[in-house]
């Protein structure tokens, strides 16, 4: 994990390092992400569809419309939200408000959580619609369907890895809000003084009574 900064974070301000930033694991994991959704959504629109003798399209997931629409309605938002996270984690370290960065995190959280449950749910439903679908005899567009199978399974542990940096981040920084904002005092170190200019001198009494006595001497009544 990165540090030097909130949620795990650099220092706000700090000089812009390409090579530390492609670096990074979310950043490894968003490009990843937004590749895969890519070939999902690539594979069904190019070859996922096919024209019966009347000229009308269907889906070659078993006729099913909606599984293509599926397929392609998760990987384009996924295309889509790649983008604006690595966008977002360029400007992380531009971001010197603690708040700031904690929306970020928790949006990276809930976003990464959620798209790697629907793809779960979009491996399964597109697996069981081919399992029940009829091969072209001429294997029209079997690879594509089948790519779009395998990728959207590799994305549900590319999101779930990123909603688990996500986590990370915010754990970070929910623990840096939490740590004690002082520094306790040495063992066996050198006490404190009450005001800054204290001094380890002695306090030195005067010597008032002794000059009291004398002062009364000189008013003494004389004897005769």
């Amino acid at each position: 994990m990165d540090g030097g900064g909130a949620y795990g974070g650099g220092k706000a301000g700090a000089p812009f390092d390409p090579i530390t930033f492609v670096r990074r694991p979310q950043v490894i994991l968003k490009a990843i992400c937004l590749l895969f959704s890519v070939i999902v959504f690539g594979c069904i629109s190019n070859k996922g569809y096919r024209a019966d003798d009347d000229g009308k399209e269907y889906c070659l997931y078993n006729k099913d419309t909606n599984a293509c629409n599926y397929g392609v309605g998760i990987g384009v938002l996924a295309f889509l939200a790649s983008i604006g996270f690595l966008a977002g984690e360029y400007l992380f370290e531009q971001m010197s408000s603690v708040k700031s960065r904690k929306h970020y995190v928790l949006l990276d959280l809930g976003f990464s959580g959620a798209w790697a449950f629907l793809y779960f749910v979009g491996f399964c439903y597109l697996t069981n619609a081919w399992s029940k679908s009829t091969a072209p005899s001429d294997g029209y567009g079997v690879n594509n369907v089948q790519g779009a199978i395998a990728f959207t399974f590799f994305s549900i542990f590319s999101w779930a890895g990123s909603a688990w940096f996500a986590f990370q981040r915010y754990k970070q920084g929910t623990d840096a809000a939490f740590a004690p904002s002082y520094e306790a005092d040495p063992v066996g170190g050198a006490g404190y003084t009450s005001y800054p200019d204290a001094t380890d001198t002695a306090y030195q009494e005067q010597s008032f009574p002794q000059q009291q006595q004398r002062n009364m001497g000189e008013f003494q009544a004389p004897t005769y």
